[in-house]
């Protein structure tokens, strides 16, 4: 009977130690706005090169209202969103917290990332020009689109999109509220449509003769051209060539995904590993690869088509400065009736 009982004892012991084991394995959680398909090869890898499991939750919209509601037990570690708003936004919301680290310092450039270290860029996309690929034009720059030589030969999505207001807002950066209104104004006199739609719709729109420029991000040439995006959008992509435009006194604008820990994240030490895995060379280059997209770190291969496209030299103008003119370039956009 006492036999029995030790042997008893022995088993539940073991079955409690396999349980703590288990509620004790490193993991990290994140909370995304951008859907788990397209980052999972990444967290895959990291799992196995660390052991660590990733745990990841999709929410479409009121991340940073959530994490605010769960409070001091909200299981979230990382936050990642699309748009360098959405990240500024998490931190004038207070759900984030500032992380020192020398490898995201020296692999992500000061402009794509928040000073205080709140939020570190992980991925980029550019704003280009689409035009008709027989077209006389060889360089573009972005004040240009006011120039009433296009009169009726641009196409664009609506202006109160993030995609647009971010690019305004950089324009307000480089020159001004005053001059930003001019140029809009410019901007709306040449479209040959009403604004709206999605980027591809200007590529779309170039094969149909609508317009002959559009402006558009550089990832969806990829998507089209690949195949990735159905038959149809591989003619769209080869109807048009593609120009990286840039400030006459500046480089090309660019918006970010990126990714920010949170304030009370339980698991802060593997969050900031994940963080710097995410900007390793391994994995900087399965994000060129998944989605056509410009890493952060320098000297890691983009994909071959976007790569076509020539060399990105990026605006310096910090995305902190751009997101902080979001709302001076909506009002503006709405002013002078952009998307009317």
């Amino acid at each position: 009977m006492i036999r029995e009982t030790i042997v008893t004892l022995t088993i539940a012991g073991s079955a409690l130690f396999t349980l703590a084991s288990a509620a004790t394995a490193a993991e990290v959680n994140i909370y995304t706005t951008r859907e788990p398909g397209l980052i999972q090869p990444l967290l895959d890898s990291f799992k196995a090169s660390t052991g660590i499991n990733v745990n990841t939750v999709f929410l479409k919209d009121g991340m940073p209202e959530r994490v605010l509601a769960e409070g001091e037990s909200s299981p979230a570690d990382i936050m990642m969103a699309v748009d360098a708003g959405n990240l500024v936004d998490l931190v004038e919301k207070g759900v984030t917290q500032p992380v020192s680290s020398d490898l995201l310092s020296k692999a992500i450039p000061a402009e794509l990332r928040d000073a205080d270290g709140n939020w570190f860029a992980l991925s980029m996309r550019a704003r280009v020009l689409y035009a008709e690929k027989n077209l006389d034009l060889a360089a573009f720059n972005y004040e240009d689109l006011s120039d009433p030589k296009w009169k009726g030969k641009v196409c664009i999505r609506s202006g109160q999109h993030p995609y647009n207001t971010a690019l305004f807002a950089d324009f307000v950066a480089h020159y001004g509220a005053d001059e930003t209104e001019k140029w809009l104004t410019g901007l709306k006199a040449n479209l040959a449509r009403k604004a709206g739609g999605g980027d591809r719709d200007g590529a779309k729109d170039i094969l149909g003769g609508i317009c002959d420029i559009a402006i558009a991000n550089s990832y969806y040439v990829g998507l089209m051209r690949s195949g990735k995006g159905g038959e149809e959008q591989v003619a769209w992509g080869n109807a048009i060539k593609v120009i990286l435009p840039t400030f006459k006194n500046g480089g090309t604008q660019v918006n970010v995904s990126g990714a920010a820990v949170a304030k009370h994240a339980p698991n802060k030490a593997e969050a900031i590993k994940l963080l710097e895995y995410l900007v390793s060379d391994e994995a900087q280059k399965i994000y060129a690869e998944a989605n056509f997209e410009y890493p952060v770190k320098a000297g890691v291969a983009v994909d071959p088509i976007i790569a076509s496209l020539g060399t990105l030299n990026i605006d310096k103008t910090p995305l902190s400065e751009i997101v902080s003119h979001r709302k001076q370039a909506s009002v503006l956009a709405e002013k002078v009736g952009f998307d009317n």
